[in-house]
């Protein structure tokens, strides 16, 4: 192994870091710098060619997008010590409007992309939803008039992903965006009519965008902005003509004064015009959220750009110079900024918050007396080591077309019982009232299980400013965690021009696989006079189960009249129903808590779906009646303990795959603090293995530290494949294996079965002193000396290589001063590497993907504002989990 850790005096060496040098575009007003035309290539209507149409290609896996390439988190550099504002300021009047619940739920696709990438268009008569692997058109009843179709019909092929849909009201026009990663470029699509059905399609090339393309219409162009290491962030292509199918203007913006260093994210917006009242030319607004927590960065904010295009004379074409307009503070940064973030209820992955940009899409809208933007990005309320995303949203104003923007409202919208809010899109109606889709799951105290699942909000004109007081409504509850980390992307909602005033949302769920779910909903007071419905199975929960277990339901009455004495009734697996009466009066908008007296004999192993619903004679919507889940019996796990002691013997340091804790110095670990001394139950920490032949062999690494212990301490290790709660036999990997040495990591080969059963299971480690009482082939019995430690491994069918390159790679870590690190992993390696910086307990601090520069990838690391002590960087190919490693000491 070649490594290297360069630590140089400061009067010997000296060298210089770019990253605190940025690259930026001065703070003034510019020109574009790029101008250039494009020109379409006609593709006829869907209808022309019903018997030519290719369905969508379900491609299997993560999307190849460049959105994991994230802005720098500057370790240590936001302390938020307080909870976000405006959660420990919350108003009487959030979430006290009831409003009705959606008029239409429907799955508009199936993919097994990762993520999906969820976009809808909506029109007078047909709702355009895209994925990232095709589209699907539905008319205004959700009924399907095509069936999942591939990109191709529309776009050129060798396409990535990111496929976006926009409904040009004022053209009753079709606008869709298509990005080819390979080269650089994207491909936007103009109908020629207003149904997608029949009107054919001008397609424009569209080169320079590299990753993330968000595309909005304005009065002049439709605006392109994408996640670019280039100067030019923003594209402006010329409407008028595309709309015609002719040969139309294209300029490129630089956005100045945002920095553009090495290995950044980027995700600027256009504000989208969101109905067909188009402001004058000119104005195009450009919104970019700013957290104090990166480097060039002094407060929370955000800068807004306008864009004067002039397609006669482009030489008089400007970006203005950015403004700033303070926020209040918070917390955006989540793990570091990678993209596992939010744990998934029951030991799942846990997924992608979508930090570090505005939510799709940032909407604009003209009033008698003024105009309004509306947008949202996710934050962590929780300033703590937890972690509770929620959704900090904000108007805009300004007193007309072409006049400065003014933060008139901002607010943190969190969902009730300590779930987690995140994804939301926000739109208004004609009205002024304001819709807010989002998806929400189990929080960290969240007394049930929500798995990822749809909802809605809002804000009612003329309600308090920073207050989202309509009550959340749900639009569909997933039913399964979500698979691999990446989530969401592009989930948004929008406007019905029918009416203006019907909303229109869709993201992404598990139903019985991975689905694009379409809510529809209406602002408007709940009328319903008789409609309740069980909402939630609240017990039994998955652990040990017994032939007398109570059944807990929660029942909301969601109409206008209280509900007196209600039929209840629950089954199992389809069985016959147990039906009894809540005794009492639900009143309009509880929800109540409901016990059967008839108990559940669920005492034999296995999974039971039980379901529950309301029988209400005249219930007005049967819909909403009946909630599901399935409940598993299992066997609570072991907890063994140190019975004499466990200062040096155990476990001070251990390392596998992605996961990496303590830092091997002397101590017992017993976590809880409540746990049997020496027993860690860290399930929390999860890392990924394969059980694919020839990726299933894994070097697991330990630190034992008493100086007499080489040859008498041991290792072993099990995993649950079985999820029985107990570790057989046949489920130890590593059985009793001396170390070698004392106070350094020593390796162990961990070999996963091939074919080993998929998902998340129970990964023990035991460690103790052989010497004295104890079976270190026993993994429930005590033991005098020695640690027992649980850690979470997701088994996948992946097949993942040991990158020879990187196996063979030279990582230099050099610096002047212990506060900046100039990182380098030198290697034949050609695609992204990866970079992660740790703390003993294995926490991520900042993470990051990184471009190759010649024969090295470089990474700067500011360590200015972290406190002092021992971290860890890992640095390698995430996708094959080869890395090299080095410690650093921060002074």
């Amino acid at each position: 192994m070649k490594l290297k850790n360069y630590f140089f005096v400061a009067l010997v060496v000296s060298f210089s870091f770019n990253m605190f040098g940025q690259k930026m575009v001065p703070n003034v007003e510019t020109g574009p710098d790029y101008v250039g035309t494009i020109t379409p290539v006609y593709v006829p209507s869907l209808a022309s060619r019903m018997n030519e149409l290719i369905p969508a290609e379900d491609r299997q896996g993560e999307a190849q997008d460049k959105r994991s390439i994230r802005g720098k988190v500057i370790i240590g550099k936001d302390k938020q010590l307080e909870d976000d504002y405006f959660v420990r300021n919350r108003h009487e009047m959030e979430q006290s409007f009831r409003v009705m619940p959606p008029s239409l739920v429907f799955d508009a696709y199936s993919s097994g992309s990762q993520p999906t990438d969820p976009d809808m268009g909506v029109g007078p008569n047909h709702v355009l939803v895209v994925f990232n692997t095709g589209f699907r058109i539905f008319d205004k009843a959700g009924n399907p008039l095509t069936g999942q179709m591939a990109v191709t019909n529309i776009f050129s092929a060798g396409g990535c992903c990111d496929l976006t849909v926009s409904y040009d009201n004022a053209a009753d026009r079709w606008v869709l965006s298509y990005l080819f990663a390979g080269s650089g470029a994207i491909q936007v699509a103009v109908s020629d009519g207003p149904d997608p059905v029949t009107a054919g399609w001008n397609v424009y090339n569209v080169a320079n965008i590299q990753d993330y393309n968000k595309l909005s219409v304005w009065s002049d162009g439709y605006y392109v902005t994408g996640n670019t290491g280039g100067t030019n962030k923003v594209w402006a292509l010329e409407r008028d003509e595309m709309l015609l199918g002719n040969t139309a203007g294209m300029q490129g913006f630089p956005l100045p004064g945002l920095a553009t260093g090495p290995g950044g994210f980027y995700c600027p917006q256009a504000l989208n015009i969101s109905d067909d009242t188009v402001p004058a030319a000119g104005g195009a607004t450009i919104v970019f959220m700013q957290d104090d927590a990166f480097g060039g960065v002094a407060t929370d904010h955000l800068k807004y750009w306008t864009i004067d295009v002039d397609w006669v004379t482009p030489g008089n074409s400007t970006v203005s110079a950015n403004t700033q307009l303070p926020l209040t503070p918070f917390i955006g940064v989540f793990d570091g900024g990678s993209f596992s973030n939010l744990a998934q209820p029951g030991g799942g992955s846990s997924i992608d918050a979508l930090q570090q940009l505005i939510n799709n899409q940032a909407q604009f809208r003209k009033f008698g007396t003024h105009n309004s933007a509306v947008f949202s990005f996710v934050v962590d309320v929780d300033a703590t080591a937890g972690k509770l995303a929620g959704l900090r949203w904000m108007e805009l104003r300004q007193a007309a077309d072409n006049q400065p923007w003014t933060l008139y409202q901002e607010g943190t919208y969190t969902a009730p019982d300590g779930r987690h809010a995140w994804n939301g899109s926000l739109i208004m109606d004609a009205n002024g009232n304001i819709g807010m889709g989002y998806t929400s799951m189990s929080g960290p105290t969240t007394p049930t299980t929500i798995r990822v699942s749809s909802y809605y909000t809002g804000q009612m004109n003329g309600a308090p400013l920073g207050v989202m007081n309509v009550a959340e409504e749900l639009i569909a509850n997933g039913n399964a965690n979500m698979p691999g980390i990446r989530y969401g992307d592009y989930p948004k909602i929008d406007i019905d021009p029918s009416d203006d005033a019907t909303f229109w949302h869709i993201t992404e769920y598990m139903n019985s696989g991975r689905k694009g779910v379409v809510g529809v909903f209406q602002l408007a007071p709940n009328t319903a006079v008789d409609d309740i419905g069980v909402t939630s199975i609240d017990a039994p929960v998955d652990g040990v189960l017994t032939a007398n277990e109570d059944i807990t339901v929660s029942i909301r009455n969601f109409g206008s009249n209280d509900i007196t004495n209600p039929a209840v009734q629950y089954t199992i697996d389809a069985g016959a129903p147990v039906i009894e009466n809540y005794s009492g009066t639900i009143t309009a908008g509880a929800t109540v808590s409901f016990t059967f007296a008839t108990q559940a004999d669920l005492s034999a192993p296995g999974t039971y779906a039980i379901c529950a619903k309301t029988n209400l004679a005249g219930d007005t919507d049967t819909g909403n009646d009946e909630s599901c889940k399935n409940v598993t019996n299992g066997v609570l796990f072991c907890e063994p303990m140190a019975l004499l002691g466990c200062n040096l013997d155990g476990i001070k340091q251990f390392v596998l795959n992605t996961i990496n804790v303590d830092d091997g110095a002397n101590g017992c670990n017993t976590e809880p603090a409540s746990s049997p001394n020496g027993y860690a139950d860290r399930t929390g920490l999860s890392t990924t293995l394969s059980n694919v032949s020839g990726s299933n062999v894994y070097t697991l690494q330990a630190q034992q530290n008493w100086t007499g212990g080489a040859g008498v301490e041991a290792l072993s290790v099990w995993i649950d494949f079985d999820d029985s709660g107990t570790f057989e036999a046949s489920e130890r990997l590593i059985s009793g294996e001396f170390f070698q040495a004392d106070n350094v990591l020593e390796d162990f080969t961990l070999t996963i079965p091939v074919g080993a059963a998929l998902g998340s299971h129970r990964l023990r480690a035991k460690a103790m002193d052989t010497s004295a009482g104890g079976d270190i082939l026993d993994p429930c019995t005590d033991f005098d000396y020695g640690e027992v430690q649980d850690y979470t491994v997701i088994i996948d069918g992946i097949a993942g290589v040991v990158d020879p390159t990187i196996a063979n790679a030279e990582l230099l870590v050099e610096s002047v001063d212990n506060k900046y690190f100039k990182i380098s992993l030198i290697s034949e390696f050609t695609e992204r590497a990866s970079i992660g910086i740790y703390n003993v307990l294995g926490q991520a601090l900042a993470f990051n993907y990184i471009e190759k520069e010649g024969d090295r990838f470089v990474y700067e690391l500011d360590m200015s504002y972290a406190s002092s002590g021992v971290y860890l960087i890992k640095m390698g190919d995430n996708y094959s989990n080869s890395y090299k490693t080095a410690r650093i000491i921060v002074k």
